[in-house]
């Protein structure tokens, strides 16, 4: 008797650990689009002429009308999906903003030189008029 005790305990124990909690959710896994899966689901879309044969469709594949919206305005623009995140700037745009700096700094350093320029003329020329009054 105490071995069918036993044993019936082992099972129930083996039961309650092969029962996953119900309150811890298990993490769902984020699914991925081929660009050859969305190209078939938007011809099968555009096939769709009837009442409810599109919204069969997307029950069926487990989508949404906002992923079909999606897909073909990536379509429209070539199927390329955009990288998420930050962005690297083009080597061309940052090299136009090195050169835009430099010439900024040129530029200021041109003002300058100018500036003293002007400034050296006026003292020549207060000089000369100094040299010739004691002259």
């Amino acid at each position: 008797m105490e071995k069918k005790d036993s044993t019936v305990a082992e099972n129930i124990k083996a039961d309650i650990r092969a029962v996953p909690d119900p309150e811890v959710p298990e993490k769902t896994v984020r699914r991925k689009f081929t660009t050859a899966y969305k190209s078939r689901i938007i011809k099968e879309a555009e096939l769709c002429t009837q009442s409810g044969q599109l919204g069969a469709l997307l029950r069926r594949e487990g989508l949404y009308y906002s992923n079909l919206a999606k897909w073909k305005r990536q379509a429209e623009e070539g199927l390329i999906p955009k990288k998420r995140g930050p962005q690297k700037p083009d080597a061309n745009v940052r090299r136009i903003a090195e050169l835009e700096r430099d010439n900024a700094k040129l530029v200021h350093k041109l003002k300058q030189a100018e500036l003293i320029i002007e400034v050296q003329k006026k003292v020549a020329d207060l000089l000369e008029g100094s040299n010739e009054e004691k002259s």
